[in-house]
């Protein structure tokens, strides 16, 4: 069995969760033989021999040794570059980059093909949860009907303590920042764009069809208010930042991120802390649901360890739902209902609800709930930023079927 000699660009958290995880693992006839980074003398958890460090990137990509990249940055652009040379030089690659992956994912698609070289990124997704590997290999057929979950551990985390515990949602967040759920800046992920990608990434194993992220409506938990907090509880609902893709018909399906309530019958209702919960429904088996740490140094490791390990059966994912003749296409074309907060922004004027269901008026703020299209939420994204407005989705798929 050939043993794969590994060239790993990052060391941050995830990139030492690698090291440890390879060097344990008794099975993966693997071994970490160079890691490119900035700084060399950074101070690391983990004690490494300092011959294996390198700041140049060909001194892994001109390594005749090395036969599988490991790519896990944070600079999408940076990650792009090094994924893209590698692919292109026939070495295989292992990357973890959601960002990177949900911009290029079509072009690194067609340099799979044409230079029959594999890219793995099970890691990308959901942390150790397997979600791509099971839409292309489980899930191989059309009768998939929807996948929707929660795909951020920082922005779940932040709403579990606000609702499991009571605390306010700007204790919630530093406690989230403290503990390392998220950046100093987690705009990436309470503004849902961590899901966003993550979402982008799953429809082209899903669906077979590949949807470039600025096409999707995208809004996260910044702006929730103390008032939105009362109102779900009064519900008996809890509120989750929520991604989907889903068909609406056999022609045509559609997807967005944002904030959800979730009732106590919901699988994900009960999905709390860092965790991610991915649910997959289908035509013949119903609801199936996935649940584990979605973020993380050793629950990322893991993945990327498994991808590591497919290797070494030279595993590749064949996108076989792309080749399918009849497709379903990307809509915004359809009617969602939603839950609209806000004080001094003028939504009832900005959005041209179809329908109203309830609507309420105070000094403090008011809020509608009704049904509006989702084109027209797209289309008026920018207009719906303001600090003082907050939308939920009120769920309306497949009500019947759970």
């Amino acid at each position: 069995m050939t043993k794969i000699k590994i060239g790993l660009f990052g060391f941050g958290v995830v990139g030492q969760g690698i090291y440890e995880v390879v060097r344990k693992s008794k099975n993966a006839h693997a071994e970490i033989v160079k890691i490119c980074v900035r700084d060399p003398k950074k101070p690391r958890k983990i004690e490494v021999d300092p011959s294996l460090f390198t700041t140049s990137v060909d001194d892994i990509l001109d390594n005749q040794n090395i036969n599988l990249v490991v790519e896990v940055i944070d600079d999408a652009d940076a990650a792009y570059n090094i994924v893209k040379r590698a692919m292109l030089r026939g070495i295989p690659v292992v990357s973890g980059s959601k960002t990177m992956l949900a911009k290029h994912l079509p072009e690194l698609i067609e340099i799979q093909k044409t230079r029959n070289v594999a890219l793995l990124y099970d890691a990308s997704s959901c942390g150790s949860i397997p979600v791509i590997r099971n839409l292309e290999e489980y899930y191989d057929n059309d009768l998939l009907l929807e996948v929707k979950g929660i795909l951020n551990g920082s922005s779940n985390y932040i709403l579990s303590r606000v609702f499991d515990h009571k605390d306010s949602y700007a204790n919630a967040l530093a406690q989230a920042q403290a503990l390392g759920f998220a950046e100093s800046d987690p705009s990436f992920d309470i503004e849902g764009y961590d899901s966003l990608f993550k979402l982008v990434i799953i429809t082209v194993h899903a669906l077979g069809t590949y949807v470039a992220p600025e096409r999707i409506f995208t809004y996260g938990i910044s702006t929730i208010h103390d008032s939105d907090i009362q109102y779900a509880r009064e519900k008996n609902v809890k509120i989750k930042l929520v991604a989907q893709v889903v068909k609406v018909s056999d022609e045509h399906f559609t997807m967005f991120v944002m904030p959800e309530f979730v009732t106590p019958a919901k699988y994900i209702y009960s999905v709390d802390d860092e965790y991610n919960g991915v649910v997959i429904r289908g035509e013949c088996y119903d609801r199936q649901f996935m649940f584990g740490k979605g973020a993380g140094s050793l629950p990322t490791a893991s993945s990327i360890l498994s991808d590591i390990m497919a290797r070494l059966n030279n595993y590749r994912y064949e996108y076989k739902k792309m080749n399918y003749i009849e497709k379903p296409d990307y809509t915004t074309d359809i009617t969602l209902k939603i839950y609209a907060r806000y004080k001094e922004t003028d939504v009832q004027g900005i959005l041209n609800f179809s329908k109203i269901h309830e609507q309420f008026i105070s000094e403090e703020s008011n809020y509608v709930i009704g049904e509006i299209p989702l084109r027209e939420l797209l289309e008026k994204r920018s207009q719906l930023s303001g600090r003082d407005v907050f939308l939920a989705n009120i769920p309306i798929f497949f009500l019947n079927r759970d």
